[in-house]
């Protein structure tokens, strides 16, 4: 009796250093090394938005209430009248802001889910080596050659567009990618 052995994908092979020490970005992220390298940042595919907006509406609304009640309450108990109308201005005025800062939520996560589809094209077939730390597509598309983190990260980002949504501090923010690496056509 023989059994039917198909030999799968042969590994990639970096083209920077040789290694063939190589996962898939979506492997790294949560493979060997991933929290000491902090890989589930450097190589995210796009911002993690997911539920701030009600969270944010009710702490708001909240605040709202305590501060604003509290100090229509303290005007009534004291017969103070700037207390009961600034308490009824503070509170309208903290929650208008709170609307303000879920509207912006909601924008935010409505131009993560937009760029996904945008961002897997260039985040899906990247690969990961272990031994340079470099990104790469095994057959160069849709994009070329060996990227550090922070460079792919910033590519796949504005491919998204949402590389404005870049905190201040990420490496991927200031990094430049190389000419050449974008295939025209």
């Amino acid at each position: 009796m023989t059994t039917d052995t198909t030999p799968g994908p042969p590994t990639p092979i970096c083209p920077r250093c040789g290694g063939a020490e190589v996962r898939t970005v979506e492997q790294a992220q949560s493979g060997k090394g991933a929290l000491t390298k902090n890989l589930g940042s450097r190589l995210a595919k796009g911002p993690e938005k997911s539920g701030d907006g009600c969270i944010h509406f009710a702490e708001g609304l909240v605040l709202s209430l305590v501060i604003g009640g509290g100090l229509v309450y303290q005007g009534d108990v004291e017969n103070n009248q700037l207390y009961t109308v600034g308490g009824v201005v503070l509170g309208l005025l903290i929650l208008a802001a709170t609307i303000a800062v879920v509207r912006a939520d909601g924008r935010d996560k409505d131009a993560e889910t937009s760029g996904e589809t945008l961002a897997n094209e260039y985040w899906m077939p990247a690969h990961y080596c272990y031994n340079c730390e470099g990104v790469f597509c095994p057959d160069g598309t849709p994009w070329q050659g060996v990227l550090t983190t922070e460079q792919f990260k910033k590519l796949v980002w504005r491919q998204g567009r949402y590389d404005r949504q870049l905190q201040p501090g990420d490496k991927a923010k200031d990094a430049e990618i190389p000419p050449g690496t974008l295939i025209e056509g």
